[in-house]
């Protein structure tokens, strides 16, 4: 039970009272947040304006802490008189609970309490420095609207990138018909195949029908763009990229895909339920569905660096990493060679500043207002510096709309909803739905936070059952590129011939082939069978029977396949043989590239593909 108040008003404020010292501007920037807070169920008032309204209580009170008065007219102070009336709020009774109930919390809670009470200008200062000029609890109209925005930006990238190669890839005549794969998974799985690989490539897997796929994407993406339906449009582009995702096999098997699935999904509960929203009058975006995409993208970053510590490759460690990465990354670009140059000490820095970003800096996505706003500078400052010196498709656009959601309307200016329209019923149930989201997820994402850390311990039976049954849909997923650092490069160069004298390269649109081509900038379009052709090349054929199914698809010119190449050396009638030798490519230094013009040097290896034809007795 609360102990009895030292005194009471002799007349009772109507409504629950909080008088504060108008003179003290660390008082008026939070009586500003707890106003904010409590939306007119307390009143606020300063003591120099209405303290001689109750006279009982001593001017020096007034001078030393907050004073609460409620209905009855009992007066409280101090931390006490904050809690009392912060508990209007269901998100906060808990404080005054405590005060009440457990042990030490109210004498605790009082010397922090008088410490800052002493130390008004510091707290005042120190206020100033974490929030800026504006501590009321942020809002995110402008962030949710950017970030849609970005978001169907990406999807629509995404899809038309996919488009322009859909049917070398997995089409009828493609390196993995998207056929061949379902009837063999429906022939092994029988029924469940449908729950294992989700996909509306089952009703039809034609290349018609897989440009219906990308075509639509784009379409929906446009939609979402312009604010039509945005709930709707990112429901429909879930499922149109879910379906090609798990039809693309590991043509789409890469982290990216994987986020933007993810990310896709938790966008579908933070969109306005409605067909035409109206930026002047929308409901404020869902806190849930809020906090799950901030999760993701602090989950994205902190697995991703914590992965490359915990690796055990030693040079992470000594920040000699970047010594490698330029070169030997999938597809550098024209800075990734000007990058690699640079003196050893930058790179170290580099280095740094990347586990920096990656390990410390997500935990400020939790701070106050200017440490979060850092935050997400050095976020996307991180993200540009890594997209001028690859090329990762997409997902550097994805992650800097997801830093977006980290800007508060009290940073830009007025927030867009002058006036904010209750919530309609599917806006509710979307809530809803975002909660339940939440409590399926939440386990499975702090397990793989917990792997991330190498702790040997069994996964919990639940957990894994969940991830067993969420994994198909990409819904929660774990990250972390460039784990362990690849030393060396290895490029595999195709060659066919009509004689077994004669061989002719076919040069791929953007991976390294000849050696004064310049390293091309082809981001955020993904060109995927040179990303795999990387992958390939750091183990053998027989272990990637997709290039075994390319080199058919060679010999015998096979249009949609060759039309992904840059340049096939037998335009008129298919080679009888194609083989493929293994080089090892490196940047040249300055001096090299003066003298030569090349931007490679490279050096064969030896066979990766023994010479293969179709045709018996060759």
């Amino acid at each position: 039970m609360r102990a009895p108040a030292r005194l009471y008003a002799a007349h009772p404020p109507p409504k629950p009272l909080l008088i504060w010292d108008g003179d003290c501007h660390f008082c008026r920037h939070w009586i500003e947040r707890w106003s904010a807070l409590t939306a007119g169920r307390i009143d606020y008032a300063t003591s120099q304006t209405i303290g001689a309204a109750f006279p009982e209580i001593p001017r020096a009170q007034f001078e030393r802490s907050v004073v609460f008065i409620d209905r009855s007219g009992a007066v409280f102070e101090g931390a006490e008189a904050v809690y009392c009336s912060l508990q209007s709020l269901r998100s906060k009774r808990w404080l005054i609970w405590g005060y009440e109930r457990l042990p030490g919390f109210a004498a605790i809670s009082e010397v922090g309490y008088r410490l800052v009470a002493r130390h008004r200008r510091a707290a005042s200062a120190v206020t100033r420095l974490l929030w800026g000029n504006d501590v009321r609890l942020p809002s995110y109209f402008w962030a949710r609207r950017w970030f849609l925005r970005a978001l169907a930006l990406v999807y629509l990238i995404a899809f038309l990138s996919l488009w322009i190669q859909v049917d070398g890839l997995i089409g009828k005549d493609g390196i993995l018909p998207v056929h061949g794969f379902l009837s063999v998974a429906h022939e092994q799985l029988g029924t469940k195949a449908f729950s294992v690989f989700p996909t509306l490539c089952w009703l039809s897997s034609s290349n018609g029908f897989l440009d219906f796929l990308c075509g639509g994407g784009a379409v929906l993406a446009l939609l979402l763009l312009f604010g039509v339906a945005p709930a709707l449009s990112l429901s429909g582009l879930f499922v149109f990229y879910l379906s090609l995702v798990t039809a693309g096999q590991t043509f789409l098997g890469f982290q990216w895909d994987s986020l933007l699935l993810e990310a896709g999904f938790l966008a579908i509960f933070l969109a306005p339920w409605r067909l035409r929203p109206n930026r002047l009058t929308s409901p404020p975006p869902s806190a849930m569905a809020f906090f799950l995409l901030k999760f993701l993208l602090f989950k994205l970053m902190f697995m991703s660096g914590v992965v490359k510590l915990t690796s055990h490759d030693p040079c992470w460690w000594s920040l000699r990493a970047l010594d490698y990465h330029y070169w030997s990354q999938p597809l550098p670009t024209v800075f990734s060679w000007g990058a690699d140059q640079c003196p050893e000490w930058f790179k170290e820095f580099s280095v740094g500043f990347c586990l920096f970003g990656e390990i410390v800096v997500p935990f400020f996505l939790w701070a106050p207002r200017r440490l979060r706003l850092w935050a997400a500078g050095l976020l996307i400052l991180l993200q540009i510096a890594i997209a001028l010196t690859g090329n990762y498709g997409f997902f550097n656009l994805l992650t800097i709309a997801l830093c977006l959601l980290l800007i508060d309307d009290a940073t830009v200016g007025t927030p867009p909803c002058a006036v904010r329209e209750p919530r309609l019923f599917l806006e509710k149930s979307a809530m809803t739905a975002a909660l339940v989201v939440m409590v399926l997820t939440l386990p499975v994402n702090a397990w793989l936070l917990v792997s991330t850390c190498r702790f040997e311990v069994a996964t919990p039976r639940p957990i894994a059952w969940m991830e067993q049954r969420l994994g198909p849909f990409c819904l929660v997923n774990g990250y972390g590129l460039f784990r362990v650092m690849t030393k060396d490069r290895l490029e595999i160069v195709v060659e066919g011939s009509t004689d077994r004298v004669t061989w002719e390269p076919y040069e791929f649109k953007w991976k390294p082939g000849a050696v004064q081509r310049v390293p091309g900038w082809c981001a955020p379009h993904q060109p995927r069978l040179d990303w795999q052709m990387w992958f390939a090349a750091l183990g053998s054929a027989e272990q990637n029977p997709w290039f075994i199914n390319l080199v058919e698809c060679l010999l015998e010119n096979k249009r949609d396949v060759v039309r992904l190449l840059a340049r096939n050396p037998f335009p008129e009638k298919p080679p009888r043989y194609v083989r493929a030798e293994l080089y090892r490519y490196r940047f040249t230094g300055q001096t090299e590239r003066r003298e030569t013009g090349a931007w490679w040097t490279r050096e064969k290896i030896g066979e990766y593909l023994p010479i293969v034809s179709l045709r018996f007795g060759d």
